[in-house]
């Protein structure tokens, strides 16, 4: 029954710990989004790199990012 006095306290501050850790994981935005990594998983590209050419120009059918 002495290992009462030890184990109620103990356990009211092991709360006490996981409540500040949660509250601090809520403030910091780790639960803002939590469908976009799924989504993300699913929407990666598969498709193997692309060898770059010899002489270091993009092929015909690339687009031009510079306008």
């Amino acid at each position: 029954m002495e290992i009462m006095y030890l184990l109620v306290p103990l356990s009211v501050v092991l709360v006490f710990v996981i409540g500040v850790v949660f509250w601090m994981s809520v403030r910091g935005g780790q639960f803002d989004d939590l469908e976009g990594p799924a989504y993300r998983v699913l929407m990666d590209d598969d498709r193997p790199a692309r060898e770059p050419t010899p002489d270091g120009l993009k092929d015909p059918g690339e687009e031009s990012s510079q306008r």
